[in-house]
């Protein structure tokens, strides 16, 4: 039996996307190996795991105070690689204690927080023990860090990110076009380390849709966070005082000078402000829709105040209906009993493809609804182009998601919603499938790790790491 040694701050019971891949993926090594695990999650637990738990080292509360004394750019400059930097020293010497106590086979970790990673990576320069990396975001991903708090930590990001690559023996990504960008900068040496293992989807969680009702309106349906609110926000506050307004804008300079960006993003577009204009407009030219199409989100972490000024604002009170974040099973139920389910991203005004991937894609894509996908050039848009029942527009096109909703509203009223049949798409998606894949990674990199399927697994490490999943 092997011995494999996990590092990951995130862990079950935990829901975030990183989690739940921990979830798969270390529940697929225990079957065949012996798997010990370090981690911050509270009450962190998984089947045929041991875990060891170092207490979460959060730099929330030095935040948290930096802004209320509007000294925000400080914590920003000093916080690197990201707000849990402080959980590295005592999470590496309690990796190196089990090291100590029983030499594990390998060592995997899984990543963001990037903090994580580096324990893993400083780990196996004190060992010598092989390592695998997941990194479910690049730390140099345009999309999900497209603003550094200075030119020097977009460059600390980018020489991070070759340095775990570098140190690591395999290093998995979830994003086609972020592997093949690293890919392009690394030193020869080191390109074949690249893998590509999206993520994957639990089909045992999947319920059986309820019927729908006759009478019931129709429910467009967008599943977890969304960021942009902030930005819809009234620039200007017509009865501001020209001092205050002064103030304001001498705030914003302090907060964000020096600040380096990577890549235009528009965050209004990661609401649902602009499918809502899209229903106002399906509406209006069809009066007798009027209350019958609804927009729901679930999954909701702004203030509430924030949240219906910005509704007011656009006149999608009525319209638009925002929840509290929902226990995972009954978010899966949402999205197999909706009419409609509804993706976006933050839009790329430049044009320029981006790299992000939004977990939820693969989830959707299990069941039969109809996909509105507002999202701008790059990974998620290729990997949407051509699916059964994704209506593809760019995340502000109010007029292109209106042509997309019409028939898909107007056969949802008339008892015949559209649905599209995706079981290729089920089977291809499976998260057994990525931990399978993942294994097979592992036992390339560690041959004494291979089990008795082995034969099936390519022959090379090599080929492991250069014959990404397609699904």
């Amino acid at each position: 039996m092997g011995n494999v040694l996990a590092i990951s701050y995130r862990f079950p019971p935990q829901t975030y996307p990183l989690a739940i891949r921990v979830d798969y993926f270390l529940k697929h090594l225990a079957q065949t190996h012996r798997v010990r695990a370090v981690t911050a999650a509270p009450q962190a637990a998984l089947r045929g795991v041991e875990v060891h738990h170092v207490p979460e080292r959060n730099a929330a509360r030095f935040t948290r105070w930096m802004r209320r004394l509007r000294l925000q750019k400080i914590s920003d400059l000093l916080l690197w690689p990201d707000s849990f930097v402080l959980w590295i020293l005592p999470a590496l010497y309690t990796a190196y204690r089990l090291v100590q106590e029983e030499r594990p086979d390998a060592i995997v970790a899984f990543a963001m927080p990037y903090s994580g990673a580096i324990v893993a990576a400083l780990l196996k320069q004190l060992t010598g023990l092989p390592l695998i990396i997941n990194l479910n975001d690049s730390p140099t991903c345009p999309d999900v860090n497209a603003m550094y708090p200075s030119r020097l930590h977009a460059w600390a990001n980018a020489a991070m990110e070759d340095w775990l690559v570098q140190t690591a023996d395999a290093v998995v990504y979830v994003s086609k076009r972020n592997m093949e960008r690293v890919r392009r900068r690394l030193p020869k040496a080191h390109q074949n380390k690249l893998c590509l293992i999206r993520r994957g989807v639990r089909l045992r969680d999947a319920p059986k849709p309820a019927a729908r009702s006759s009478d019931a309106p129709v429910q467009i349906v967008y599943t977890g966070g969304l960021s942009g609110w902030h930005m819809h926000r009234d620039a200007d506050d017509a009865s501001a005082s020209t001092w205050k307004t002064w103030g304001r804008a001498a705030l914003h300079w302090w907060n964000h000078w020096g600040t380096y960006t990577t890549a235009p993003l528009d965050p209004r577009t990661h609401t649902p402000v602009y499918v809502g204009q899209a229903v106002q407009r399906l509406v209006a030219a069809h009066p007798e829709w009027a209350g019958r199409v609804q927009v729901q989100v679930y999954g909701n972490t702004f203030p509430d105040d924030v949240v219906r000024r910005v509704l007011h604002k656009y006149d999608l009170d009525s319209i638009v209906q925002v929840h509290d974040p929902q226990p995972h099973s009954d978010v899966l139920r949402l999205m197999h009993e909706a009419d409609v389910l509804f993706l976006t991203l933050p839009d790329r005004p430049d044009g320029s493809p981006g790299g992000r991937i939004s977990a939820k894609t693969y989830e959707y894509l299990t069941t039969q609804r109809p996909i509105l996908a507002a999202v701008p050039p790059g990974e998620n848009h290729d990997y949407l182009v051509n699916k059964p029942g994704v209506f593809l527009s760019r995340p502000s096109d109010v007029e292109q998601m209106a042509a997309h909703l019409e028939p898909l509203v107007d056969a949802a009223l008339a008892g015949t919603p559209s649905t599209f049949d995706r079981s290729h798409l089920r089977t291809l998606l499976q998260s057994s499938r990525r931990a399978e894949a993942f294994s097979a990674v592992l036992e390339q990199v560690v041959p004494k790790l291979a089990v008795s399927t082995a034969s099936a697994l390519p022959s090379s490490p090599r080929e492991a790491c250069t014959a990404p999943v397609a699904a």
